[in-house]
């Protein structure tokens, strides 16, 4: 076996099938391995990306990996110069083999979100039975929830775009693109893809799976999750954690039973990974009041933007948009402005939605979503800038939370209520001028929106760094400042401005035994990122039990 880096095809070479794709790998293989094109056995796509730099001549650049007929010609091409063919690394992570004792008590996963998931994936194939804890309903009855929230403006709390099983990515379209390396990352999009989602995942430049999509792949980890021995909890809020000698001994959750009372439940646990979401404010006002060690992080806020995507195709794909390998065109920018302050897209969404997910009454919140297909009208993206701890006044923690919380209540405000949002043209925006109507650009928020001005409900920093950058991402994208493109608010989810400290060993320092993970603890931003921190904290429990076994 061999895998042959940097295989550059015309895209005008590559076809538009399956097979015409597998014909030109082949050629181009046995071009760079110096044998016939029948020589060429077992031939496995391991990456795919488009060099668009010249949108009119875009070239398909690949990763492959096959078997030769012949042993000795495996061995020559990988002694070939420029280092395209070597002999793949074998596979370096592996979910924990099963322990035969599981210690005291069973652990305790809180939070469905990805981190959560997959921590209590690999602590039930460790055969720790876990327990994993999620305060909102599952797949089905939570887009049931959604849908009704979409359509009434009638909110439940404990079910939404923030809280259910698969947590805040079950309706953020599935990117499962990242910036970080790490070994866990094949084997978790080879679960994705053993639970339903496209094998394309595997070998995209810029996977997703699609919020049509989510919901049944969360469904089939869940149903592994219970298949392997763990119970998986819906509808149950972390309320309390007790602790002994410094050690966490006990959870307290609370729920709603068939007849509709709440009702309290206590859980004995030694080890308890916290991977509840940032969405979840009261978990940290809990762990602040219990002397738990939190932090404030870097994070950001802004608005969604909007734009037609056959636009955002022309403008990155030229003559070859439409073109079906190339799909609908994603993007992502940033800029440094001359104040330092950093300004980019988040979350873009191609062909996508942008969503209603407010978590709370009385603040509105925007996210994007897209299907599997990517075949809506618009793209959407988050305008984000960064906000560094010293920008937010107020003192504590959580004063960062109190400053989303309160633009989202001032675009509450702005929107007259029932959720609609304040929206606003980019052309009006950096004039400084009130809106009254949409141009080309139809907004997709599905509670509808107030045409106004964004001034006052975004801190005036954050405005003021939007207006500055705008202009100069549209010299990188061109249409990017479209005088009709949609500012819709407000962006306020995007990460943590909260981090839970945690130690060398994974656990908190103030309280032995709870883990922070992912996103929401503030060691994660996605969903790879946080299934991937998630795995890291279910291997230190392992370890832990193993050595206290």
């Amino acid at each position: 076996m061999i895998e042959v880096t940097n295989i550059r095809i015309p895209l005008a070479r590559y076809g538009t099938t399956e097979a015409e794709h597998a014909r030109a790998l082949r050629r181009e293989v046995a071009h760079v391995c110096h044998v016939g094109a029948a020589d060429v056995r077992d031939l496995e796509l391991r990456r795919q990306s488009f060099d668009a730099r010249h949108p009119e001549r875009i070239v398909v650049v690949a990763t492959v990996r096959c078997s030769l007929a012949r042993e000795d010609a495996e061995g020559r091409a990988c002694s070939t110069p420029g280092g395209r063919v070597r002999r793949p690394a074998p596979a370096a992570y592996a979910f924990p083999s099963p322990i035969g004792s599981r210690g005291e008590a069973r652990p305790v996963v809180v939070g469905a979100g990805c981190a959560g998931l997959f921590c209590a994936l690999a602590l039930a194939e460790a055969g720790l039975a876990p327990l994993l804890v999620e305060r909102g309903r599952d797949a089905t009855r939570r887009t049931e929830d959604v849908r009704r929230f979409e359509r009434t403006g009638i909110l439940d709390s404990e079910s939404n775009v923030q809280f259910g099983l698969g947590g805040a990515g079950t309706f953020s379209d599935g990117k499962l693109a990242t910036g970080t390396k790490s070994p866990a990352h094949r084997t978790i999009l080879e679960t994705f893809v053993a639970c339903g989602a496209s094998p394309q995942v595997l070998y995209d430049a810029h996977p997703h799976v699609g919020s049509d999509v989510l919901p049944r792949v969360v469904e089939a980890i869940r149903a592994r999750i219970e298949g392997l021995g763990g119970e998986v909890a819906l509808g149950w809020r972390l309320t309390g954690i007790e602790a002994e000698g410094g050690h966490v001994r006990c959870v307290v959750l609370e729920g709603e039973d068939g007849a509709g009372m709440m009702r309290e439940r206590r859980e004995r646990a030694s080890h308890v990974a916290l991977a509840c979401g940032h969405s979840a404010r009261d978990v940290y006002e809990m762990l602040d009041r219990m002397g738990v060690a939190l932090e404030r992080k870097p994070f950001a806020m802004g608005v969604r933007i909007e734009h037609l995507q056959a636009d955002i195709d022309r403008a990155l794909w030229g003559p070859n948009a439409g073109n079906p390998v190339l799909g609908a065109a994603p993007y992502k920018l940033a800029c440094h402005l001359r104040d330092g302050r950093g300004v980019f897209s988040f979350c873009m969404c191609p062909g996508g939605r942008v969503m209603a997910a407010a978590s709370e009454p009385g603040g509105v919140v925007t996210n994007g979503a897209s299907d599997e297909a990517r075949d809506g009208k618009n793209a959407n993206a988050g305008l984000l800038v960064g906000i560094d701890p010293a920008d937010v006044e107020g003192e504590g923690a959580l004063a960062g939370i109190e400053l989303q919380r309160a633009c989202e209540r001032r675009a509450f405000a702005a929107g007259g209520g029932g959720f609609v949002a304040p929206a606003q043209l980019v052309g009006d925006f950096l004039q400084g001028t009130a809106s009254s109507a949409a141009g080309r650009v139809e907004p997709t928020y599905p509670r509808g929106v107030a045409w106004g001005e964004l001034d006052g409900i975004l801190p005036g920093f954050v405005i003021e760094a939007m207006r500055a950058a705008i202009p100069v991402l549209g010299r990188r994208l061109k249409g990017f400042d479209a005088a009709d493109a949609v500012l819709t608010g407000v962006e306020t989810r995007s990460s943590s401005s909260v981090r839970i400290v945690r130690d060398a060993e994974l656990q908190s320092p103030s309280l032995r035994g709870l883990y922070p993970a992912g996103e929401g603890a503030g060691y994660a931003g996605g969903i790879m990122s946080a299934a991937t921190d998630g795995l890291r904290v279910a291997d230190a429990i392992v370890s832990d039990v193993r050595e206290h076994a």
